[in-house]
């Protein structure tokens, strides 16, 4: 019998956050949830922000609550979003809130920024998907949108960046959630410095770019009069969720692709260099950094965000549901053909989802979708249509034919949602764990801490923890 290991995993997502405690012993990882909190962004204004010092708030309580539990904690990490960042002045202060990667700011950035550097010339380097909301564009906004804020700027951290820096008064950029902002050279794995310098950004802002597996340092004097819990290590891992995500994926095999479902889908396979072809940049997939040296090559699809949004409006407008409730609207909907394009701008920030998925029904010779099962099939159709393209077009892009698509994250425990992508894609679907992107975050600490040896060993001690579940195609 081996003395158990406890750590704790927060994974802030772009809906909700919750904080994790792990217990690894003889081989296995056990967890138990001890604090989770809405991440409700607040419209001020034209502008969309995120709730940062509320979103601290929550992580301390939740480091409160570790504390009351009066076990050794050996270490804890901070998984989150990617592309958003906060940006610090010369006396440490975060200045201005960070802003919502949903904000219309950046709307008709990519098109202006093309004219200082062409797009091709941009994807060669970053090999990142082009979407209005990149860290790039967001730089480029700041501009114009907050120039103060921008000019009085001295350092640059993404959002857990700036929660590890909040914990314990390091500053640094962790590579993989930095991969995500189109800053980075995808095949040296550094900054691309001259991508920002050839349109008059700043260069200055950026910290020390750091891998998965360090430790950033300790919780602050002042943290731990507050909370408690003196002497934790505070690691960086795969700080973008999908990372973390994909890390705690155990694949079936080297052909299998990866689709981590909750408020955004992230379809892809796991590399080992970046895909830099013509054909990924038609395409348009992104090569994100990953933990251990791999790239993920994927396809960000706008997800679960909808569904959560129609369950959110109907609720408001209508009546009470739930999700097992859209779920059996959805199967008993007398009319199931509705579809529409989930990366359809209209679907990005809407006031209302339910006026947004019928009106594009509407607009493009559908009809109208009626009643609460009708309009969820439109959004289901929708997802999992793009899901078989992704995995048609990955499969052109890799020269692979993909086995198997493994699923993790909150959005498998909708069995009508993993039925239905298993029939649009023709591919065997194998489902879990739930808790991808905490379980990559635990194996990264306990590899950092030396209680496991590699990735591999860490993906085969999920496997031995939590069950996985099979849909074949119809």
């Amino acid at each position: 019998m081996s003395e158990p290991i406890y750590n704790l995993a927060f994974d802030f997502g772009a809906s909700s956050g919750r904080m994790i405690l792990s217990k690894f012993e003889n081989g296995k990882i056990f967890l138990e949830e001890l604090h989770r909190f809405q991440n409700e962004p607040v419209r001020i204004g034209k502008h969309f922000y995120w709730d940062t010092f509320r979103l601290f708030h929550e992580l301390k309580q939740g480091l409160k609550k570790a504390a009351a539990k009066k076990i050794p904690i050996a270490g804890m990490a901070i998984d989150t979003w990617g592309v958003d960042y906060g940006l610090i002045d010369k006396n440490g202060n975060l200045i201005g809130n960070p802003v919502n990667y949903r904000d219309d700011r950046t709307v008709g950035v990519i098109d202006e920024y093309a004219k200082l550097v062409p797009l091709e010339e941009l994807y060669a380097s970053t090999g990142i998907q082009f979407m209005n909301f990149n860290t790039i564009f967001q730089f480029y906004a700041d501009q114009k949108m907050r120039p103060e804020i921008y000019q009085a700027a001295d350092k640059f951290l993404m959002m857990p960046d700036l929660f590890n820096y909040f914990l314990t008064g390091n500053m640094y950029n962790e590579y993989t959630n930095a991969s995500t902002g189109q800053l980075l050279d995808a095949k040296k794995r550094d900054w691309d410095l001259s991508i920002l310098e050839r349109a008059g950004l700043r260069t200055d802002l950026f910290c020390e770019l750091i891998q998965p597996g360090t430790v950033v340092g300790e919780l602050t004097d002042s943290v731990v009069k507050e909370c408690g819990l003196p002497g934790v290590k505070v690691i960086a891992v795969g700080s973008h969720d999908t990372a973390s995500a994909v890390a705690g994926t155990p694949f079936a095999d080297q052909n299998s692709a990866f689709l981590s479902c909750g408020t955004w889908s992230l379809l892809g396979m796991e590399m080992e260099e970046p895909v830099l072809t013509k054909e990924s940049f038609t395409y348009n997939y992104t090569n994100e950094g990953g933990v251990e040296g791999t790239i993920r090559l994927l396809k960000n699809i706008n997800g679960l965000w909808i569904m959560q949004n129609l369950r959110r409006n109907y609720s408001e407008f209508v009546q009470e549901v739930s999700f097992p409730d859209i779920i059996e609207a959805a199967r008993s909907a007398k009319r199931p053909h509705f579809i529409i394009d989930p990366n359809d701008a209209r679907f990005t920030a809407p006031y209302n989802m339910m006026d947004e998925v019928v009106g594009y029904c509407r607009e493009h010779g559908q009809g109208t979708p009626e009643g609460l099962g009708e309009i969820a099939m439109a959004i289901y159709n929708g997802l999992t249509n793009e899901y078989r393209h992704t995995v048609d077009n990955l499969e052109v892009i890799t020269g692979k034919t993909i086995s198997c698509i493994n699923m993790v994250g909150g959005g498998i425990q909708d069995q009508l949602l993993c039925e239905l992508t298993a029939n649009a894609t023709g591919k065997k679907v194998v489902t879990g764990p739930i808790e991808g992107s905490v379980l990559g975050n635990i194996i990264m600490q306990l590899k950092t801490l030396g209680a496991i040896s590699s990735l591999e060993e860490g993906r085969q001690v999920i496997r031995a923890s939590f069950e996985q579940n099979t849909h074949l195609p119809a």
